[in-house]
């Protein structure tokens, strides 16, 4: 029996066109994945078939129920876990369940038996406000509020996004365990691990489908997109033992209250080095990568960036650096040209610097016809590589990228890798976190973080040796398991 048929879908925004006489069919109780890069049209296809969203043209079914003139039926049956917005921040984890159960016209009580394995794992945070949650407790907590009314079929769009390596396999062992209930999953994922779980995957790119198939079909048909070949890794440019300390920090602690965040860590970043700072969600990276870049200050120890002092000369720091995050990067509403002038005078460069560094940055990034351009309506590709042009505009001595490639297809990965060796090589240190394995591959060294401490501290192949480990997805979870203290 067919849990999901679709026929011949189009949906159009202005001039964009979303989605293109799509069609596909889903079997019940599968585990589907529709699989493709920033913009092609998959979230506009989840909210069609959830009923938030009306086609142009087509038509569609969840569990035999027409999505337009049968909304309601369609309602009570899926659960829904949306990209970008799933939960509310400033309820706890409890309100939030119990919040979600009401729309659904039913109780956690009454449902409880449907999300007793996942919530388990969370319930002792129940009086926790959401959005102090970390990464993976989010994840658990938004997917019993997408099964707390019992749905039949689950869409999860790009539910692990963001969320670290062991995170992703606790998730992706949940979704085996809601498999056997019988639950039809369809699921969106940038991580080929993820893809490669997936009974089936779906291709979409540009709005129209481009192949089905099992995932090594569509893997090895598209393997210029999915399978780039990867960058060689490159010999250390400008290092050397003699090379100056871009970054030094020593005994560094952060406490919040009796909780160490960061517990006593110490360590250096030569000059072009491009050194990965790893950890599960909740380690202690991002609260370290804070102190690093002026935003907070630490209890304890001591730190220089670029030869100024993490405590007393935060404000110099923040003027020789640059900084780029998953999260905001640029602003959407400016055009190309105004970003990179905004961006330039907040790093105190002059009017005239500013006019001849542009032009030639346009040229180089071949953007010179969109200088007028919106930043909102270009390709995430290109976002991607003029926010990190944009960061290192005023030739930093280190840049710091916090996950700059979250849910990025793998061919624009590795363009964005290219630009970071280019940096590299001109002497720019690169400080960058990322839960892609690979992309620890390409780093000169790599630190590891594990309950507030660095656990593991070298190049790729050192740590590899070092434990046994076949690649650095193992090694990471290797030493991530090892973790005693929960991610919150």
């Amino acid at each position: 029996m067919k849990a999901i048929e679709v026929n011949n879908i189009s949906k159009h925004y202005n001039k964009v066109q979303a989605l293109r006489n799509v069609s596909f069919s889903v079997n019940k109780g599968e585990v589907f994945g529709v699989i493709g890069p920033d913009g092609a049209g998959k979230t506009s296809m989840y909210r069609i078939l959830c009923s938030l969203l009306l086609p142009e043209s087509g038509t569609a079914t969840v569990d035999g129920f027409d999505v337009v003139r049968q909304m309601n039926e369609i309602r009570k049956r899926v659960g829904y876990m949306p990209g970008k917005f799933s939960l509310y921040q400033d309820l706890t984890v409890e309100e939030n369940l119990h919040f979600f159960a009401t729309l659904f016209n039913t109780t956690v009580e009454e449902n409880y038996d449907s999300i007793k394995t996942i919530y388990s794992q969370i319930e002792q945070f129940k009086d926790r406000k959401a959005g102090a949650l970390s990464g993976g407790m989010k994840q658990k907590l938004a997917l019993c509020c997408a099964l707390v009314h019992r749905p039949s079929v689950l869409f999860l769009d790009e539910p692990t996004t963001g969320v670290d390596p062991v995170s992703r396999k606790d998730f992706w062992e949940i979704l085996a365990q809601l498999k056997e209930r019988n639950i039809t999953i369809v699921a969106s994922t940038p991580y080929l691990d993820e893809v490669k779980k997936c009974e089936r995957v779906a291709f979409l790119s540009e709005g129209i489908i481009k192949g089905i198939g099992t995932p090594e079909e569509i893997l090895t048909e598209f393997r210029d997109i999915f399978n780039p070949p990867g960058i060689e890794h490159r010999e250390s440019y400008n290092i050397n033992k003699t090379s100056e300390n871009v970054i030094e920090v020593e005994h560094l602690v952060k406490a919040f209250g009796t909780f160490h965040a960061v517990d006593d860590i110490s360590f250096t970043v030569k000059k072009g080095e491009i050194f990965g700072f790893l950890g599960a969600n909740g380690a202690g990276k991002t609260t370290a990568m804070h102190m690093l870049t002026g935003l907070n200050q630490p209890t304890s120890g001591t730190g220089r960036v670029v030869g100024f002092d993490i405590r007393t000369e935060y404000e110099q720091i923040k003027k020789h650096i640059g900084y780029m995050s998953q999260k905001f990067s640029l602003y959407e509403d400016l055009t190309v040209a105004e970003n990179i002038r905004l961006f330039a005078g907040i790093y105190g460069m002059t009017d005239k610097e500013i006019r001849r560094k542009t032009d030639r940055l346009l040229q180089k990034l071949d953007f010179s016809e969109h200088r007028n351009t919106l930043v909102a309506s270009l390709p995430l590709g290109w976002k991607q590589k003029l926010a990190f042009s944009v960061s290192i505009f005023h030739e930093p001595g280190v840049v710091f990228l916090d996950e700059p490639t979250g849910g990025v297809d793998p061919a624009t990965r590795r363009q964005f890798w290219e630009l970071i060796y280019d940096a590299a090589k001109r002497g720019i240190t690169v400080f960058v976190t990322t839960h892609y394995m690979d992309e620890a591959e390409y780093c000169d060294r790599i630190s590891i973080m594990v309950d507030g401490k660095i656990k593991a501290l070298g190049t790729p192949n050192e740590l590899k040796q070092k434990l046994n480990q076949p690649d650095m997805d193992h090694v990471f979870t290797y030493l991530a398991r090892q973790a005693t203290r929960s991610s919150d």
